[in-house]
């Protein structure tokens, strides 16, 4: 949870969203549909939903790494680069990242978390549909926007 959240918005915001998460999730604990096994979409949610009133800062976050390619949240940042293969890109993944909009960052983001479509869904109060789309729209901007020349 703390890597998803450090991941959007830098490690200082982690740690405090991180715990105001778990205490949502308590103070809500009578919302929780217990026919679920897995608690960790309704976190993932929770988590997603307070991001969202971070939303400056997480595309402020992204456009700073894009920008000096230096990420505070390195083993976080990496999880995601390692999975497109792309260490030496952390620039452009974050710039590519900051042009998304917040539904399809917040898709990609928590299925690279490693949620499934089906728990993102959920997180997210969303059909899979809309998970689907979402991430085939943010993974054909990332393509287009990692695929654009950059100047350093």
């Amino acid at each position: 949870m703390h890597r998803y959240i450090a991941r959007r918005l830098g490690p200082d915001v982690g740690d405090d969203l991180m715990a105001e998460t778990f205490l949502r999730a308590f103070r809500q604990r009578e919302r929780y549909d217990p026919t679920f096994s897995d608690a960790r979409p309704w976190l993932y949610g929770i988590a997603t939903n307070l991001i969202s009133r971070h939303r400056r800062s997480e595309v402020r976050f992204f456009k700073a790494i894009a920008r000096t390619g230096v990420d505070p949240a390195a083993e976080t940042l990496d999880a995601v680069t390692d999975r497109l293969s792309a260490q030496g890109m952390r620039k452009q993944l974050a710039a590519a990242l900051a042009h998304l909009n917040a539904g399809e960052r917040d898709v990609l983001l928590l299925l690279a978390a490693g949620l499934s479509y089906k728990e993102t869904a959920r997180a997210l109060d969303v059909s899979i549909g809309t998970v689907s789309s979402r991430m085939n729209r943010g993974r054909t901007k990332m393509r287009a926007t990692l695929k654009e020349p950059h100047h350093g």
